[in-house]
């Protein structure tokens, strides 16, 4: 069967098919018949090298953590009725980008009816987050809510389901192809922080309060002076680090000004809370209450080309393979 490999840590240009063994199921296990793969910015990260201080994982690999597809074979002590159930599974310790996965039945999500693969396959990370995300906000309505990376996969579902709960949700990504998806998301604000005053705008906009919840996608320095602009006693979620780094955040300054300051570790949940978003989230899309953006999807022999997509920005909305 074919995979793609991270053959050496580099540019995309590392990522190549080749052929492997057929995937079979040992116990507790299942085997997919992928019809798409997640890429997420990390898959970039970690094949660049840039992110070993935080993942182990060594070249050759098999990237990718997310796949969607139907399941054609069950191992021992696995109920068989799994087989021929369209599905969406965590890969993370087999990789994703592959025609075929393996997956433990824990890590089985069955796919509902209404909800296309795509669009789960789309979900099964960047919906997990939102979900968890917007719980941990515990929005009440009418707060002033700053989403950082809004045209991106995870950015573009947290704007949805904000202005669900009755926020005020200003958007803010860079470029107006991005804006342009965010007010078709019903964004009430736009700001674009490639402009040199995008902060003060926030400022004009919230009546000189600032925002009280910023969700930061994003990281590094405009992760950083977007929390120069969170309200007093407001929060601030500092999961996102395609920048290259998550944003620092002065934890003397957030304690004089009351704000509540979560990290990437707020998102890494256990079997239980992830299991409940990821169900939560793929209910919300089938019933049309939220949607997944998906801006491109590359065959698997174009694996690079996702890469430098993902990596030029340009995308709006979440990247697929399709198998």
């Amino acid at each position: 069967m074919r995979v793609v490999q991270v053959s050496k840590f580099g540019g995309p240009e590392v990522l190549v098919v080749t052929n492997v063994a057929e995937s079979s199921a040992g116990p507790g296990e299942v085997v997919i018949d992928v019809a798409f793969a997640s890429v997420l910015f990390i898959d970039a990260q970690i094949r660049s090298g840039r992110a070993r201080g935080w993942f182990p994982t060594r070249p050759p690999y098999v990237p990718g953590a997310g796949d969607a597809g139907e399941v054609t074979a069950a191992g021992e002590c696995v109920d068989p009725d799994w087989v021929g159930r369209r599905v969406v599974a965590n890969t993370s310790g087999s990789g994703g980008y592959s025609e075929r996965a393996v997956a433990t039945v824990g890590d089985l999500f069955t796919v509902p009816e209404g909800l296309g693969m795509a669009e789960a396959a789309a979900l099964l990370h960047d919906g997990r987050t939102a979900m968890g995300l917007i719980e941990q906000a515990g929005l009440r309505g009418e707060e002033w809510v700053l989403a950082l990376g809004a045209g991106g996969g995870l950015g573009s579902l947290l704007v949805q389901l904000a202005h669900g709960a009755g926020a005020r949700v200003i958007a803010a990504a860079r470029g107006e192809k991005k804006l342009d998806l965010a007010r078709e998301l019903e964004a009430d604000e736009l700001v674009d922080y490639s402009q040199a005053d995008w902060t003060e705008r926030i400022v004009v906009i919230t009546g000189g309060a600032g925002a009280d919840v910023v969700f930061d996608g994003v990281g590094g320095e405009i992760g950083k002076v977007a929390f120069e602009v969170t309200a007093r006693g407001g929060q601030f979620s500092a999961h996102g680090a395609p920048s290259g780094d998550f944003a620092s955040i002065d934890r003397e300054e957030a304690a004089l000004r009351t704000i509540s300051v979560r990290g990437i570790e707020q998102v890494q949940f256990g079997p239980e809370d992830a299991r409940r978003f990821t169900e939560e989230a793929m209910s919300e899309a089938a019933a049309g209450r939220i949607r997944p953006v998906i801006g491109e999807i590359f065959p698997l022999e174009r694996a690079d080309d996702a890469h430098r997509a993902i990596e030029a920005r340009g995308v709006v909305g979440k990247t697929l393979l399709e198998i």
